[in-house]
């Protein structure tokens, strides 16, 4: 009797342990939902980059990687690794002048931190045309932003745009004034492309004068500084030489904007600093990978992808240890673009890491917004640049509430949400537990 009722006992408590360990390997809703109602939450004020609420998200998530099991990464005696950030504020309005005359109300939208000067180029074609200059004036079809992106890429110093109700919209959705640059304590102050609106009878009347000598100056610009926060937790693989996995988000949103109004950032990225905890939990409940797995949460990117710049200075591995960056970025919605489940990857043609995720499972697309240029627009690319093939995965990339006041809880679709991040965990384990390694394609690689 006795010897039954042990065999009884260790079969329960070997369907106990494995039913114990599939849960760990489940997503559930209610821990998606559990992180989101913090992170998006009226307490932290919108996680603004380098602030006191962006520092508590990555004290949550720390305590989050710490409850999970995992160490501290190579090197760090910590979960946070901590960057000095310069920022510039604008007190008083921009000056723009043509031929030495003042132009009425102009509207600083982005801005730089040194005055410019330059004769006027007048441009109405397509973005990608637009030509390499100090000053351009545009206008055309598309809309300003993508004309903005164009002669970033050009390095030009200024770009003026008509006002309408696109630019006032987009005006009002930084808070009424101008972002301003910031950069890292050690680096040069970047330069940037600024932006000014100006309003339509004086774009229409400068439209006439290419040629012209404009002059744009920032009287009140100051300096101040703040601290930005990474979190960083490491799986160690039972292989030293196998190389590492590196799964990251950006912690940080918008913060409150200058008009008052909070910006949760429930979708822009509490998303995917979500889906990295939920990814660490479940990879961390199962046995040790080939390959070790670094989770990152950066600060700062909504200001400059500040926090994964620094990172990719400063890593707890060498750079050439890192197989593949994964980055979630905004996977609160499914795009109806896609496949339903499934989510985009930015710049998928550019590597192998697309299709090395799928033939493990993995419900991955291309990019169906080629014109968007979303594989510059996030952390992934602080690593690109510098040779690791990193890529980022999304939702609905162009989801009406983005950078909005109703990016909130209550617009997420947690459903999805749940099931996006379940499909990564068994790639993911796959892939760090395989001898692939993604390559990038010919061309594939950006330029630093």
């Amino acid at each position: 009797m006795s010897k039954h009722f042990l065999l009884a006992a260790v079969a329960a408590a070997s369907l106990f342990s494995s039913g114990a360990q599939a849960q760990d390997w489940t997503v559930r809703p209610e821990w998606v939902r559990a992180h989101e109602s913090f992170l998006a939450s009226e307490a932290l004020q919108g996680r603004g980059s380098a602030t006191r609420d962006e520092a508590i998200a990555a004290a949550y998530v720390a305590a989050q990687f710490e409850s999970f099991g995992l160490k501290f990464a190579p090197g760090m005696q910590g979960y946070l690794q901590k960057a000095e950030i310069f920022r510039f504020r604008l007190d008083s309005p921009a000056v723009l002048t043509v031929d030495g005359k003042a132009v009425a109300d102009p509207k600083l939208l982005i801005g730089r931190t040194d005055t410019v000067t330059g004769k006027l180029q007048v441009y109405t074609g397509k973005p990608e045309g637009v030509p390499v200059g100090d000053v351009v004036l545009v206008s055309g079809a598309a809309p300003a932003m993508q004309y903005y992106r164009a002669a970033s890429a050009k390095k030009v110093k200024l770009v003026l745009v008509r006002d309408s109700e696109e630019m006032q919209g987009t005006y009002k959705g930084v808070g009424g004034k101008p972002r301003m640059p910031a950069y890292l304590s050690g680096s040069e102050v970047p330069e940037r492309t600024a932006v000014m609106i100006l309003p339509a009878a004086a774009f229409d009347a400068l439209a006439k004068k290419p040629g012209a000598e404009v002059s744009m100056t920032l009287p009140g610009l100051a300096r101040e500084v703040s601290t930005t926060t990474n979190a960083i937790g490491y799986l160690p693989g039972s292989d030293p030489k196998a190389g590492v996995l590196l799964l990251s988000a950006h912690l940080d949103h918008l913060g409150v904007r200058p008009d008052g109004v909070t910006m949760p950032g429930a979708n822009d990225d509490a998303s995917g600093t979500t889906a990295v905890l939920e990814l660490a939990r479940a990879l961390a409940a199962g046995k040790p990978t080939k390959r070790g797995i670094l989770f990152v949460a950066y600060g700062s990117e909504e200001i400059g992808g500040y926090g994964s710049k620094y990172f990719g200075a400063h890593p707890p591995v060498p750079l050439t240890d890192i197989v593949a960056n994964i980055e979630v970025e905004m996977i609160g919605a499914q795009d109806p673009k896609l496949p339903a489940g499934s989510m985009m990857m930015t710049g998928f043609e550019r590597s192998t890491l697309g299709e090395t995720l799928k033939a493990h499972g993995a419900l991955v697309s291309p990019d169906p917004y080629p014109d968007q240029n979303f594989f510059q627009r996030s952390d992934n690319y602080s690593l690109a640049v510098k040779g690791v093939v990193a890529h980022t995965l999304s939702g609905w990339a162009v989801t009406p509430t983005y950078h909005t006041a109703n990016d909130t809880l209550e617009s997420l679709d947690i459903a999805f949400m749940t099931r996006a991040i379940q499909s990564l965990v068994e790639p993911v384990r796959s892939l760090a537990d395989s001898d692939a390694k993604p390559e990038w394609k010919p061309g594939g690689k950006p330029a630093e």
